[in-house]
């Protein structure tokens, strides 16, 4: 049995590959079970890394770094091209308000631990560690270790105030959350209230008694306007069609068109009466709605349709349909001109039976060559976010430049490849499925190496007086900003509690804390708010630390 004892405790790539494998297998195991119906998910992992090393297990020093590395930007890179679909388009309306925000909370939080070795014992790159394991922000602490490495200063003190402080971390947003709740939200504060609803489709009849538009074409009425709608059926004298641009409009007609719901009320005065039918439930048979004309949701899988406007298609002059809304992501979206086509998404298409299958072999429909993975635009992608966070940038007053590194510059790119490739017809399409796998890959080899590492000297420090005050100041830096500004939403901004909890769940960068919000609140609010500030605010944490070691230290 000696041959087994040197596989598990001989350090050679075999042995690091086992241990590793059964610290994530563990972690993830243990990582489901409930406690006071909180689990720690992936975080587990990363404690028991830290039992690991305890105990005295290792593993090579040149691999622990190298899959440590990989891990934590395999991890950013899939979740930026998760994200960068719908970031840009969060920005707009109450995504400003959302993103500034959560920087207030991240300018917040890094200030006060700034401030902790001129209130403290505390050296800065403790502060800094202390910072980043109670916003349970790992990829802060993977560009923090970077800097210091730069510096020429040890890191192992910042792992080790990551290590002391992330418990806190994960339960004290959560404990922030039910603090507000019980005692500042009101039962009021609980229904959502956001502002953006004008983003999604809204469908609705309406009948043509504007005699300001009769006699006109669909074309000319949608000039006198500045409303955005598609006319997806037109029924008149009993019979129904699919209107074009050149369509005259006639008194009596009753139109289903599809807009915004900001815009209904606009377009009612438009054409002259909005009928009270609701067209928006989820249980319509819209293929029973008529004999003559069918509706299809038709998957774009084609690579050359990928990226491409859909006015550019022309698919109503050459088949005669109409696309009366596209869906992405699960959200649905007015169909435009202009509008970029991305593989994956959903085109609901209005026609003839012939002509919707003739749209369909356009389009592509085959849902099997969504599950081909697409590793080539991974790896390319990895590749230039690493180049991009190698880019020195020069800022003034710092006598060394700031780099995105291993944290920022892949979730860039992830970014700029999910919302831009397609633009450049670039396939960076993964399915969710697939995405989830990478990113958990990622996450939790980053969490064993890294809990394997911090757990050399945990022990020792958590027992010393300085690893109490560290736990002390990570309990501040965790609650106190999140009560800060989620108050401040709350009575100021008068923000409802599910955005709140988006907000503040993104901003400290806490999927656990998400998964209690979404489990005790109901509706998509808290994961809608949660991606929208999540990618800005996770760049910020990984700037900020960088800047406050290198103008400090």
């Amino acid at each position: 049995m000696e041959w087994l004892g040197e596989i598990l405790f001989s350090h050679s790539a075999i042995q690091a590959l086992i241990v590793l494998s059964v610290l994530c297998a563990c972690g993830l195991a243990l990582g489901k079970v409930k406690l006071w119906g909180i689990s720690l998910g992936a975080t587990m992992v990363f404690f028991i890394g830290i039992l690991a090393g305890t105990l005295g297990i290792s593993i090579d020093g040149q691999i622990l770094r190298y899959v440590q590395d990989f891990g934590l930007v395999l991890f950013v890179y899939a979740l930026g091209v998760q994200v960068g679909p719908g970031f840009f388009n969060s920005l707009h309306h109450s995504g400003i308000r959302l993103n500034m925000l959560a920087l207030a909370l991240v300018v917040l939080g890094t200030a006060m631990a700034a401030a902790l070795p001129w209130v403290s014992s505390i050296a800065l790159p403790e502060a800094i560690g202390v910072l980043c394991g109670a916003t349970t922000n790992t990829p802060a602490l993977g560009a923090a270790q970077q800097t210091l490495d730069q510096l020429g200063v040890s890191a192992n003190g910042a792992a080790l105030g990551c290590a002391v402080t992330y418990p806190l971390g994960v339960v004290g947003v959560i404990l922030a959350l039910v603090l507000m709740r019980k005692w500042i939200v009101k039962p009021d504060d609980l229904t959502e209230k956001s502002d953006d609803e004008g983003e999604t489709t809204f469908i609705a009849a309406y009948q043509v008694f504007n005699p300001g538009v009769f006699g006109k074409t669909v074309g000319e009425v949608a000039a006198l306007t500045h409303a955005h709608f598609v006319i997806s059926r037109l029924w008149r004298d009993g019979k129904v069609s699919i209107p074009s641009a050149e369509t005259m409009l006639e008194q009596a007609d009753r139109l289903l068109v599809i807009s915004t719901e900001d815009q209904a009320p606009a377009l009612a005065v438009l054409f002259g009466r909005r009928e009270d039918a609701n067209w928006n439930k989820t249980d319509i048979d819209w293929d029973a709605i008529d004999n003559e004309l069918v509706s299809r949701a038709i998957l774009v899988t084609k690579a050359e349709v990928n990226g491409k406007r859909l006015g550019s298609l022309k698919l109503r002059k050459h088949y005669g349909v109409n696309i009366s809304r596209i869906i992405r992501n699960g959200v649905q979206l007015l169909a435009t001109p202009d509008i970029h086509l991305m593989m994956g998404d959903r085109l609901v298409v209005v026609g003839q039976e012939q002509a919707v299958q003739n749209v369909e072999s356009v389009l592509g429909n085959a849902v099997e060559s969504l599950n081909e993975p697409r590793l080539i635009s991974v790896f390319a992608g990895m590749t230039l976010g690493l180049i991009l966070g190698s880019i020195p940038i020069m800022m003034p007053g710092m006598s060394m430049p700031v780099r995105l590194g291993l944290a920022g510059g892949p979730i860039i790119m992830g970014i700029i490849m999910g919302y831009f490739g397609p633009r450049i017809h670039i396939n960076s399409y993964t399915t969710q499925s697939a995405n989830l796998m990478l990113r958990a890959i990622g996450l939790a080899l980053y969490l064993a190496c890294l809990g394997l590492d911090a757990g050399v000297d945990f022990l020792p420090t958590v027992m010393r007086p300085e690893g109490l005050l560290w736990i002390a100041a990570g309990i501040v830096l965790t609650v106190l900003p999140v009560l800060i500004v989620g108050i401040l939403a709350l009575r100021w901004l008068k923000l409802d509690f599910p955005t709140i909890s988006g907000l503040l769940t993104g901003a400290m960068a806490n999927p656990m804390a998400l998964n209690y919000a979404n489990d005790t609140l109901p509706g998509e609010r808290p994961s809608v708010v949660y991606a929208t500030v999540y990618p800005l605010s996770m760049f910020a944490r990984v700037i900020l630390v960088q800047v406050v070691l290198l103008t400090l230290m």
